[in-house]
């Protein structure tokens, strides 16, 4: 059977059709989930796409967070459900504390638009187990929030449980402690990246294809999960 990947769309999500094109480039199928709806439709996996939802106001994903939907899916997200936040929907999972640390103002100041290459540093998750350890990739980054910042006792965590799953390599785009572009949750089904795996999975519109094995490593992970 066809796995089936929900896409949530909040007001002012810009990447929810290419998180859906993503999920269906890599084999499974894209089911649209609704804000306001907190019916997740039976999906095995669920994306959290990029964009600006409810204009970021307040906090960027500060609202979001309160949506229908979420209540939903962090119920089931803490129950195992696999769950990518990208960008925005980074920001959202950090509001919704299921990953620890928040993502402010980008140092500089400036919204960063550019292909970042990556260093993926945890294979065990959810969404890069078909990845090898130290693999570098080639992934667009577009945010002008996107600075990871926790405080020590914290990043020391992460770094000794072994939950910063990628960092930034050849410069750092937004300030973020310790280079780290991407974190997972304990139990490794949620994982939080700010830049743009879904704009990686084709030639002609990519700088690579190096954003697909995010979404074919869920299925892999799915195919193993108990029944």
């Amino acid at each position: 059977m066809t796995a089936r990947v929900g896409v949530v769309t909040f007001p002012g999500s810009l990447d929810d059709g290419d998180a859906a094109r993503a999920v269906r480039i890599a084999g499974a199928e894209p089911v649209r989930l609704w804000h306001g709806d907190p019916d997740l439709h039976g999906v095995d996996a669920v994306v959290l796409p990029g964009g600006f939802s409810y204009g970021d106001y307040l906090r960027c994903g500060a609202i979001a967070r309160f949506a229908p939907v979420m209540g939903t899916i962090v119920d089931a997200a803490r129950g195992g459900l696999p769950l990518l936040g990208i960008c925005n929907g980074f920001q959202i999972l950090c509001e919704a504390h299921l990953l620890p640390g928040a993502l402010t103002r980008n140092q500089h100041l400036h919204f960063r638009n550019r292909d970042q290459v990556l260093r993926i540093e945890a294979v065990g998750t959810a969404w890069t187990n078909a990845f090898q350890p130290g693999q570098e990739v080639l992934i667009p980054v577009k945010n002008g929030e996107g600075c990871y910042v926790a405080d020590p006792a914290t990043l020391d965590r992460l770094e000794a449980e072994g939950r910063v799953v990628a960092r930034y390599v050849g410069g750092n785009p937004n300030g973020s402690q310790r280079d780290i572009a991407a974190i997972t949750n304990e139990a490794g089904n949620v994982v939080g990246i700010m830049p743009h795996p879904e704009h990686a999975v084709e030639a002609l519109t990519g700088p690579s294809l190096d954003g697909l094995g995010f979404f074919t490593s869920v299925l892999k992970h799915l195919v193993g999960a108990p029944a």
